[in-house]
């Protein structure tokens, strides 16, 4: 069994214990001082508060092994069978003798604990038992598997190597060596000639119009 096909099936497992659990479990009657028969009827998840408490093991469970590593995801096994066997055990203290389910019920409704009829149990006990087995069962598969699931992606984190390796600004430096050498010009040759030639092109305006008003070309070329 994979990874992935573990979690999806104790997710489910988890959402169909809650279902298992929330309809009524349980059914009597009772007489009261104004009725002569009044209806008690119990829920699961009262009757059986492992089965609320094994549901939310398991969702929790699914999602544990979906997030953690090699050693955590078999203690998130180990969790999810524990809580199939506890909503196992839950529902059969309920299946072997439900009318101290039905007594509770039966007094948080009317006040009155005497039964006037039989306890009858419905048929989602027996369905919340089949999903605490089932539960038992992929965490049992899932911790045999386990050895060969892939592990977690690790791509959001930074690996010695890329820390090491990476400089603290975060751009490249310079080799050594690779600085620029120094010009082997003189020096204030370059500057000298710029100068000079600077000095050449410079043409007053006054004498360029003048130029320019005898025909003659005022740069002298």
């Amino acid at each position: 069994m994979t990874r992935t096909r573990t979690v999806l099936a104790l997710l489910v497992l988890g959402a169909l214990t809650f279902g298992t659990g929330s309809p009524t479990w349980v059914t009597t009657t009772v007489a009261t001082a104004l009725e002569s028969e009044v209806a008690v009827a119990a829920a699961g998840t009262s009757a059986a508060p492992g089965v609320g408490a094994g549901a939310l093991v398991l969702l929790a469970a699914g999602i544990a092994c979906a997030l953690t590593g090699r050693v955590a995801r078999y203690v998130a096994l180990v969790i999810a069978a524990a809580a199939g066997v506890l909503v196992v055990a839950s529902t059969l203290v309920v299946v072997g003798d439900p009318t101290p389910a039905a007594t509770a019920a039966a007094s948080a409704t009317s006040g009155v604990t005497e039964l006037t009829s039989p306890v009858t149990l419905t048929l989602w006990p027996w369905a919340a038992l089949a999903t605490g087995v089932l539960a038992v069962v992929v965490a049992v598969w899932g911790a045999i598997a386990a050895p060969g699931w892939a592990a977690t992606s690790g791509r959001h984190e930074r690996t010695d190597l890329a820390a090491a390796g990476a400089p603290a600004g975060g751009g490249t430096e310079p080799a050594a060596g690779s600085a620029a050498e120094p010009s082997t010009e003189p020096p204030g040759e370059t500057t000298t000639g710029s100068v000079q030639g600077a000095d050449d092109d410079q043409i007053d305006p006054h004498d360029a119009w003048d130029a320019l008003s005898r025909g003659d070309d005022p740069t002298g070329r």
